[in-house]
């Protein structure tokens, strides 16, 4: 530096910096380190930044006024830095030769200030609202101008006349210009134009929020006094940030999934493409002379490796692995200043040793500490902030992953994943991953802290660390067995909880038959026969647990007693003083934190581990083949076309159906007729796509409308269900209602159109529901129509309005190609052609008159019946017409649906009966059609004058809430009451014991380094090693005991007791309970919330306990030692405690929206309730970390 500032400005000079009361930095180091110091930084960062803005182009801000006086502030300043070039040429003129620091320093400073200023013009042209990069810059400019502005007032003050006045001027101005530079950063640019932000109603803040504002969270005020002043509902919320909604981010995943499909499948591929088949025989191979080739042999004989599954794990890390790098740089950065502290502690304690040391060391040391500890909460919120929204992002693209395959797997795989083991993919494993997010980091962390801690002992102690160090080692293995048996553990649980979710939905789902046989004990003995197996697991790896958590949290102690012990042993001249102690001692405490969550992240690896192999198998299913349908065939007349058709719902199923060749005209109507189980409905499977193609080609123009054999209904209203998110069209719905013979329940119904439907179509009967349904697909309009035996469910009179109406020759569907499936024999005089199945084949096909005339299977189909079963049915029949001439406006929908009751066979032959008799009356009576049709013409148009006002009904489905305001404290008590009053007492007591022991080996410490100032260490060398010791012992034996009495005894009794009432009340609840409570939100009772209060909710009472504790023992410990510290921790507590009461109310009332989304068109909305759950997640989530540490 001598080079650069000369013999008359060194560089540095300790008796002026350091060894005085008014210290002062020298004018060599102030033109240097302090004005280069931002300048480096900021051309550092340049390069990856700007490389960051070129991909990321947000849009056009318009120049704001705000940016035209940044810009000429750093204009002024650039003229600024080359003034002082200039005046040092012209002094340089003058014969006033200067060191070269006053060229280069200008210079270097007025480049970077060009560079500043090219920074704020490009990122206006990228977007950027507020520049990160350039307010560290600014603050750093300023944080090292201040020394020399404290400089030139002193140099002023003591001197008559200040001998520089140009280079003073230019500073003062260049002070004021970096301090506006820096106020003016702090505030916020538009939006760019034609952003997403400025069409949103109600953006979230943090798009728009400044660099201050996003480090220390400010953003979030106003929620937080809004959510202070009232309860927060689901409209009081932000908009969720696009990047972060279920649109973009399942998306993502699936891409990235994909593609790594593509590779395992060209990687399997290509190694099968090097295997041949079987060797031809001889004089029928494709080769010349007959005989393979050695290369073919070869090959055959190799033996063929597994093929490799495509990896989950990596599709993750690729889409979501950027993001959370940010969040690791956080931590890195957080781990180094951690660090920091224990060497200023170490200057703090040896300047306390020095008597003639300054005064303002120790206020800046204490300053340093201080500003550490912040800058280090401050970092250490921003890396959670990022492990939390990648957690988010995870868990929402797995769920919405697992939701898509759940609706696109083959038969053969939904065999193997039962509905319990889908729900708790949703629900169980998908948490785990956003768990495991917020300490993955800790992974790398933990090793990196470690070694540093470690590092800085060795500094301390020496080679006694190497003690400590063998003690870590030690526990690995230990650590690594336990991890091994609890990974095997956690499978074998999740197969019990899938098992028990499976058995749970089948009785919800049977709850109406259940109640009525009364087999409610029965099926509770088979849920907690599994539940006990489940328990008995959990109890087994909470051994595990107990072992494996007081062999980490131990391990601090016992590497601190160990080089302890070994230290003052080893050498008599080591004495264990105070600042080898306590500095030591705070290395210790660092390492605690790696070394206690090290445990707990393996077991989340674990876990999530297990998860992740059970995401991957059921994302490896395969899946329905969308192009074994041909949608694009336009060179047949046909509207439905199958060439050759061979369908098996399995790959390794024998075919269900063969030789398949069916050719259905354009608005042609065609009958499936059969016997039960002849592959009816397996033939509209087919259609539909949803089984394996062997062989053959299927072929549908147009759009295609379903009506299953069981209807389907949502949880909404009547009207709801016919439209499924078509516009409204009074006409066209009106007609809708006509023709499925709906009108008259409308009348019935509390709400009419608008009344509610239960889950299932619970309030609604079997025919009701299954003309709903049929309602839905004529509103749809599409151009097939494939009707899986609608009339099934309805009684006869009403098929035959149905049938008149809707489905026949002059129905509403006329002009559109209908394939109906049905057993009514009746109907097939009027169809355009008939298929008759047996045994999965095309009997005949043919009009009606042209089977019969064959006399094959359809004429002996229809010989089956007997004639005496048709006179009885047609006189019940001819009353049913009489009653409904009388009442033709429909007691059609009011006759019980006697089809739910009776035998399939029975049903079948029935309805034919009816059937036949309805045709005769019909042949007798011509005028019953034409009557009809004139009777809902006028109703159609009285009703469509204007709707009617109907009563407000009470909404059936009632919203799931959550409490508000603090939790009761009866809950907590019902809780102590599961587990036990008097064993809670005496588990608080063990943990009050076990923070005791540690509290008191830190004093007897304390104690044993006072030995060093009353040269009696030697002589108690024995003594206090043997006692720390013991009192280390006891704290392990404390948490051992712990650990087994409270996570494997009693708070396991207390999850089987909670899951025991939880299953008798629900067992024991009416028919209405079901009727009004979905079944996905029993689910999540017995599938997450149980998993909740298995696992995570001991480890919440056993942090909470251990940090309860430990802070009641500091707090006697620090007053009994330091009484005055009273008069400042208890203001601190009282705000402490205000700050907890707002930040929980805050948080409850944050009421979670829970909401259950159906299949098929209903993706979109399973991505826009996703959207609403992951952003009160957000809002939690933020609320957390930011109010604590912003």
């Amino acid at each position: 530096m001598e080079r650069l500032c000369g013999p008359k400005l060194p560089f540095w000079v300790a008796n002026q910096t350091l060894h005085t009361d008014s210290p002062d930095l020298p004018e060599c180091f102030q033109l240097s380190v302090l004005s280069w110091l931002p300048c480096v930084y900021l051309w550092l960062a340049c390069p990856p930044y700007l490389f960051y803005l070129q991909r990321n182009n947000k849009g056009y801000i318009m120049m704001s006024i705000l940016n035209r006086v940044k810009t000429v502030f750093g204009l002024v300043l650039w003229i600024v830095c080359w003034t002082d070039l200039f005046g040092t040429f012209h002094e340089l003129q003058q014969g006033d030769s200067k060191p070269p620091i006053y060229f280069v320093t200008p210079l270097v400073v007025g480049m970077t200030m060009l560079l500043a200023l090219f920074l704020i013009q490009f990122e206006r042209l990228r977007g950027v609202q507020s520049s990160g990069i350039l307010f560290i810059f600014w603050f750093l400019s300023v944080l090292c101008a201040i020394v020399p502005f404290r400089s030139k007032i002193l140099q002023a003050k003591y001197q008559s006349e200040i001998s520089d006045k140009l280079r003073f001027t230019t500073f003062y101005f260049y002070f004021s210009l970096i301090v506006a530079e820096l106020i003016l950063s702090c505030f916020n640019e538009k939006p760019p134009l034609f952003s997403n932000i400025d069409t949103d109603p109600n953006p979230c803040p943090q798009s728009t929020a400044g660099f201050l504002s996003t480090m220390t969270f400010w953003w979030f005020t106003s929620m937080a006094i809004k959510g202070y002043k009232n309860p927060l509902e689901a409209k009081d919320l932000w908009s969720l940030n696009k990047r972060d909604s279920s649109e973009v981010v399942v998306p993502k995943l699936l891409r990235e999934w994909e593609v790594e499909q593509a590779k395992t499948h060209s990687a399997v591929d290509q190694s099968t493409q090097a295997h041949f088949s079987k060797p031809t025989p001889a004089g029928e191979s494709n080769h010349v002379g007959g005989e393979s080739s050695p290369e073919e042999v070869e090959v055959l004989l190799s033996k063929q490796k597994d093929p490799k599954k495509p990896s989950f794990l990596r599709s993750l890390i690729k889409a979501f692995g950027p993001y959370f790098l940010i969040g690791s740089a956080f931590k890195l950065l957080q781990d180094l200043i951690t660090f920091v502290n224990p060497q200023l502690l170490k200057l703090l304690i040896s300047f306390t040793k020095q008597k003639g040391a300054p005064t303002w060391w120790g206020y800046a040391l204490a300053f340093l500490m201080f500003f550490a500890a912040f800058l280090q909460t401050l970092i250490l919120h921003q890396h959670f902030q990022y492990c939390f929204v990648t957690g988010m992002r995870l868990r929402t693209s797995i769920i919405g992953a697992i939701y898509r395959k759940s609706l696109i797997i083959t038969n053969a795989a939904k065999r193997t994943s039962t509905v319990g083991e889908i729900v708790n993919l949703m629900s169980v494993d998908a948490q785990r991953f956003m768990d495991l997010t917020t300490f993955l980091n800790m992974l790398w962390s933990a090793p990196l802290q470690i070694i540093l801690a470690l590092y800085f002992l060795w500094q301390n102690l020496g080679p006694s660390v190497l003690a400590g160090v063998a003690v870590m080692i030690l526990l690995i293995p230990l650590n690594a067995a336990i991890a091994v048996r609890t990974r095997a553990y956690q499978v074998e649980q999740m197969q019990y909880k899938d098992a028990r979710i499976k058995l749970m939905n089948e009785i919800l789902n049977g709850i109406k038959v259940l109640k009525l046989y009364a087999w409610e004990s029965s099926f509770k003995e088979k849920v907690l026969e599994i539940r006990q197996k489940e328990l008995n697991v959990l109890r087994k790896t909470a051994y595990l647990g107990a072992l494996s958590t007081m062999a980490w949290t131990s391990a601090p102690f016992l590497v601190a007693l160990t080089t302890f012990a070994v230290y003052v042993t080893v050498d008599k001249n080591n004495i264990l003083d105070a600042e080898k102690a306590f500095v030591s001692l705070s290395l210790f405490n660092i390492l605690r934190f790696p070394l206690n969550m090290l445990p707990q992240v393996i077991s989340s690896i674990v876990q999530a581990s297990v998860s992740l192999k059970r995401i991957q198998d059921f994302l490896s299913h395969d899946e329905l083949d969308p192009e074994s349908v041909d949608r694009t065939n336009t060179a047949t007349d046909s509207s439905v076309t199958v060439v050759n058709g061979k369908f098996t719902w399995a790959k390794q199923d024998p075919p269900a159906l063969h030789n398949i060749n069916l050719m259905v005209p354009q608005g042609s109507l065609l009958a499936v007729v059969g016997h039960v189980g002849c592959g009816k409905s397996s033939l509209v499977s087919a259609l539909l796509g949803e089984m394996e193609k062997m062989e053959g080609d299927i072929s549908i123009q147009g759009s295609v409308a379903y009506v299953p054999q069981q209807a389907w209904i949502q949880n909404a209203t009547l009207r709801d269900n016919i439209l499924f998110g078509k516009a409204y069209n009074e006409h066209k719905y009106r007609c809708c209602l006509d023709a499925c013979a709906l009108t008259q329940d409308l009348e019935v119904l509390p709400g009419g159109d608008l009344t509610e439907i239960g889950e299932k179509g619970i309030n609604l009967s079997g025919g009701q529901r299954q003309r709903v349904s049929l309602a839905r697909a004529l509103y749809n309009e599409a151009d097939v129509y494939l009707l899986d035996d609608p009339l099934s469910a309805v009684d006869a009179h009403v098929a035959k309005h149905i049938f008149d109406q809707v489905i026949g020759p002059e129905g509403a569907l006329q002009g559109k190609t209908r394939i109906l499936v049905t057993h009514g024999i009746s109907f097939l005089p009027q169809v355009d052609n008939i298929v008759v199945m047996v045994e999965g084949r095309v009997s005949e096909m043919g009009s009606y008159q042209e089977l019969l005339k064959q006399n094959g299977a359809f004429a002996e189909f229809l010989r089956n019946y007997s004639l005496e079963d048709i006179i009885e049915e047609d006189e019940a029949t001819e009353a049913l017409i009489d009653e409904e001439e009388n009442f033709p406006d429909d007691a059609l929908s009011n006759h019980t649906d006697m089809v739910d009751n009776e035998p399939v066979v029975n049903e079948a032959k029935r309805q034919f009966i009816r059937q036949i008799s309805i045709i005769s009356g019909d042949l007798e009576n011509p005028k019953s059609r034409s009557v009809r049709k004139r009777l809902c013409s006028e109703r159609k148009h009285a009703e469509s004058d204007s709707e009617k006002k109907l009563p407000k009904v009470e909404k059936l489905i009632q919203a799931e809430t959550a409490e508000t305001g603090r939790v009761k404290s009866k809950v907590f008590w019902e809780y102590v009451k599961a587990v036990g009053p008097l064993l809670s007492l005496f588990i608080c007591f063990l943990y009050g014991c076990q923070s005791a022991a540690s509290i008191g080996a830190n004093v007897w410490l304390s104690q044993w380094t006072n030995d060093a100032a009353q040269n009696v260490t030697q002589e108690n060398v024995s003594m206090r090693v043997g006692v720390y010791a013991a009192l280390g012992m006891a704290q392990g034996v404390l948490l051992l005991a712990n650990c087994l009495l409270s996570k494997a005894y009693s708070m396991l009794r207390a999850a089987e007791l909670m899951h025991l009432h939880m299953l008798q009340r629900l067992l024991r609840a009416p028919q209405g309970f079901f009727e009004s409570t979905p079944t996905g939100r029993v689910l999540n009772r017995f599938s997450k919330d149980v998993d909740i209060i298995d696992s995570h909710i001991p480890d919440n009472i056993d942090i909470w306990m251990r940090t309860f504790w430990y802070t009641v023992n500091v707090l006697i410990v620090c007053s009994a030692l330091t009484p005055l510290f009273l008069l400042v921790v208890v203001p601190l507590m009282v705000f402490y405690w205000w700050v907890q009461v707002n930040r929980t109310q805050l948080i409850n009332n944050s009421n979670t929206v829970c909401v259950c989304v159906w299949a098929g068109r209903l993706l979109l909305l399973c991505v826009q309730f996703a959207v609403v759950d992951v952003t009160i997640i957000l809002v939690v989530l933020v609320l957390q970390w930011g109010l604590l540490g912003g």
